[in-house]
């Protein structure tokens, strides 16, 4: 059972996770068995290398933030900022715990999310949304397939997350994209990367709707209707089937 299931009998405010408020995006119904009955969905499985890419991100970038410096990446493409330093970033990071939160009084949420980095603006002084991306793929990579509009998701909410706790935040955020070289000559026990800066102008106001609906999804006595794109949904149902 889910240590998260809502209890419509009480007034504490509710915590979701970005990742939670993503899963209901997905499929409606998959999102309330999670949170109001407390059937959770079979674990993915965990992306260690890309782990280890986001880490060392961290701390290259926390050597500029350090020195109050911008990084090399961010002089190329022409883009006037350094890391953002505060005293919350390691907190903000948190995702499992912690991260940045955001109270949302019409609908008694509390919503929090762990981003992976933040630049400020040195003419605006406006804060930067960056989230950092690994894979490994022949070409150049983008933001163009359907699948990645989360990515995109992503980042409109933590702008709204920066938003709601006072700060001045930019439209635009960016994705550091690291991709793995596959066809060097040799291993030699090394994973050599193409590092390429995507900007994203992002829009957060779809979140404020989405909540309103979230809501309504955990106050039903009945669950909602699946998405039609549901791997899951799909499954179970060919399952009962058969």
């Amino acid at each position: 059972m889910s240590k998260t299931i809502f209890n419509p009998n009480t007034n504490e405010p509710y915590v979701l996770s970005r990742t939670r408020v993503h899963n209901f995006l997905d499929c409606p119904k998959c999102f309330y068995k999670t949170q109001r009955l407390g059937i959770k969905k079979p674990p993915s499985f965990p992306f260690n290398l890309n782990n280890a890419v986001d880490e060392l991100l961290k701390n290259e970038f926390d050597a500029y933030r350090k020195n109050k410096e911008s990084h090399p990446i961010q002089i190329e493409n022409g883009i006037d900022a350094i890391p953002f330093e505060h005293p919350d970033l390691d907190d903000w990071r948190e995702s499992l715990r912690k991260g940045v939160k955001r109270y949302h009084e019409p609908t008694n949420l509390l919503l929090r999310g762990g981003l992976d980095d933040v630049w400020i603006d040195k003419k605006t002084d406006e804060l930067i949304v960056v989230d950092y991306k690994a894979t490994s793929k022949k070409g150049e990579v983008n933001i163009d397939a359907d699948w990645q509009d989360g990515y995109k998701k992503q980042i409109e909410f933590y702008q709204w997350l920066l938003r709601g706790n006072g700060f001045k935040v930019s439209n635009t955020g960016y994705f550091v994209y690291c991709n793995g070289i596959k066809d060097e000559e040799s291993f030699n026990n090394r994973l050599n990367f193409k590092v390429k800066l995507i900007p994203y102008k992002g829009n957060d106001h779809w979140v404020e709707p989405t909540l309103k609906n979230i809501k309504q999804c955990l106050l039903s006595n009945t669950a909602p209707a699946s998405h039609q794109d549901c791997e899951l949904c799909k499954y179970v149902e060919n399952s009962l089937v058969a």
